[in-house]
């Protein structure tokens, strides 16, 4: 199947097809540094990572370039609240993104230029607008002319004549049309500011994007993106003062992300519902709250809340432990005999189908949330096929359980979902040092040596036939996530399968 993504200025899916064959130019709005980011934001940084890990993984060369936003009305309001420079607000929290990016396992982009390292661009873009009648100054601002522009309005799909009756509540009466808007501003006193030939000031919000994009990529690159919050006036009016200024087109393809809800409810802090990033972080890994987003689909709304949390902790959970019990598994030597052969053709299918149905889905607009449904029914299987033959695993098995492994593990790394490594008896947690102390009087500082304790008391409480102390082991096993499993070589623990 050819990838087919879903395109904000023709509304409709298209075929995608690359600027240069094999490489793909992606540009995606960055933050604007005056806060720490909240959920939302994240949710769109998560859903462009995921589209560039997957053009990767389908074998493009991926050049992503995102901004940050390092001077802007927000972060002069913040700083005026806290008594410090602007620039101090903006460093301070373009370090604390950068680090929620990590923590997030968002990738680092190719090239991040920040809006104050390309002023000189941003200056000789406004001259040419104001070069070719799309622009004015009055005073020391600089304003774009909309009505000079005949394409305003054609990605959002707002008419000019109606968008006007609106602007003309809070117009500005020094501007040409109240849809106008600022390219350069003014310095107002003990704000950020820079030398232009109209004076003293700042960039407007919107110039910024259409000079990194074209300095980093050129025109018209392939991919733009953002949140649907940005398709107006953030997108319309770079798209428009872009193509004014060089008579090229911008964009091939915009993709927007949807919004995300609390609770069913618009998070906003006058709900008291604003959730940060950092603050979701500390009590949940990054891989869960990847996987609760990627369950829908990246256009569509999401509602987010500690309910889904817990259901996508659980779901991880469960693939997790299959992964840790395939290994188990494959851990005792193969026997003679193993499952029967129609067993192992069909989990060899199923694995088969989950590659293709993975690819399928997101090769249709990256539907994350149909990808994830191929991995889990592959788990599904490869649960049923342990459960039925564990015990009596041949070779031909061994293959094949550590091909539903691999591939269980590729497809959710191509989404960025990670499972934790527990892959030796060392990696018990520490907890059951504890357990083994009160049911086995371990004294140790060892959780493999503990297990074994555990398992040693069990087994001298079945010999005794005293089955009460011998369940009380199995018991406290499971509440900390283990089972005990007797095979023909002897008692094991292994990571209990959920469901």
């Amino acid at each position: 199947m050819t990838l087919r993504l879903y395109n904000t200025m023709s509304r409709t899916k298209e075929e995608f097809t690359p600027r240069e064959a094999g490489n793909v130019s992606m540009y995606v709005c960055g933050p604007t540094v005056y806060n720490h980011i909240h959920i939302g934001n994240a949710r769109t940084f998560l859903s462009f990572d995921v589209i560039r890990r997957y053009l990767e993984h389908s074998g493009y060369d991926v050049a992503f370039v995102q901004n940050i936003t390092d001077v802007d009305d927000k972060i002069i309001k913040a700083a005026n609240e806290a008594g410090v420079p602007a620039a101090d607000i903006a460093a301070r929290y373009a370090d604390a993104f950068l680090k929620a990016m990590a923590d997030l396992g968002v990738r680092r982009p190719t090239a991040q230029p920040r809006a104050t390292e390309t002023i000189p661009e941003m200056i000789a873009m406004v001259e040419r607008l104001i070069g070719r009648g799309h622009a004015y100054v009055v005073d020391s601002d600089v304003y774009f002319s909309v009505r000079s522009f005949p394409g305003y309005g054609k990605l959002s799909g707002h008419d000019i004549d109606e968008l006007e009756v609106g602007a003309r509540v809070a117009a500005d009466e020094r501007k040409e049309d109240p849809l106008d808007f600022a390219l350069w501003k003014a310095a107002k006193p003990g704000e950020p500011h820079w030398p232009s030939p109209w004076g003293e000031g700042r960039p407007g919000w919107h110039i910024e994007c259409s000079v990194m994009s074209e300095k980093e990529l050129g025109l018209p690159f392939d991919i733009h993106g953002g949140g649907s919050d940005l398709v107006f006036p953030h997108h319309e009016n770079e798209l428009a003062q872009s193509e004014a200024a060089t008579g090229e087109s911008f964009a091939r393809y915009w993709l927007h992300g949807g919004m995300l809800n609390i609770n069913a409810e618009k998070m906003s802090k006058s709900l008291g519902n604003f959730t940060l990033l950092k603050d979701v972080l500390t009590s949940y890994p990054a891989p869960v709250l990847r996987l609760l987003m990627l369950q829908t689909h990246y256009r569509s709304p999401l509602d987010f809340s500690t309910e889904r949390l817990d259901e996508a902790t659980v779901a991880l959970g469960r693939v997790a432990t299959l992964v840790r019990n395939l290994r188990w598994a494959r851990s005792e030597p193969p026997a003679d005999s193993g499952a029967p052969d129609s067993q192992r053709e069909a989990l060899a299918s199923a694995i088969d189908d989950a590659r293709a149905k993975f690819t399928a889905e997101m090769d249709d607009d990256f539907n994350t949330a149909g990808a994830l449904a191929a991995v889990f029914e592959l788990a599904r299987t490869a649960n049923s096929f342990l459960a039925s033959s564990q015990q009596t695993l041949s070779a031909a098995d061994h293959a094949i359980l550590a091909g539903a492994e691999t591939t269980v593990i590729e497809l959710l790394s191509v989404l960025g979902v990670t499972l934790q490594e527990q892959t030796t008896t060392g990696d018990y947690p520490r907890e059951v040092i504890a357990v083994a102390a009160e049911l086995a009087g371990y004294d140790g500082d060892d959780t493999s040596l503990a297990v074994d304790a555990l398992l040693a008391a069990r087994a001298a409480a079945r010999s005794e036939r005293n089955w009460a102390a011998a369940d009380i082991v199995r018991d406290e096993l499971a509440r900390i996530g283990f089972a005990i499993e007797d095979t023909p070589t002897g008692a094991r623990v292994v990571y209990r399968q959920e469901g």
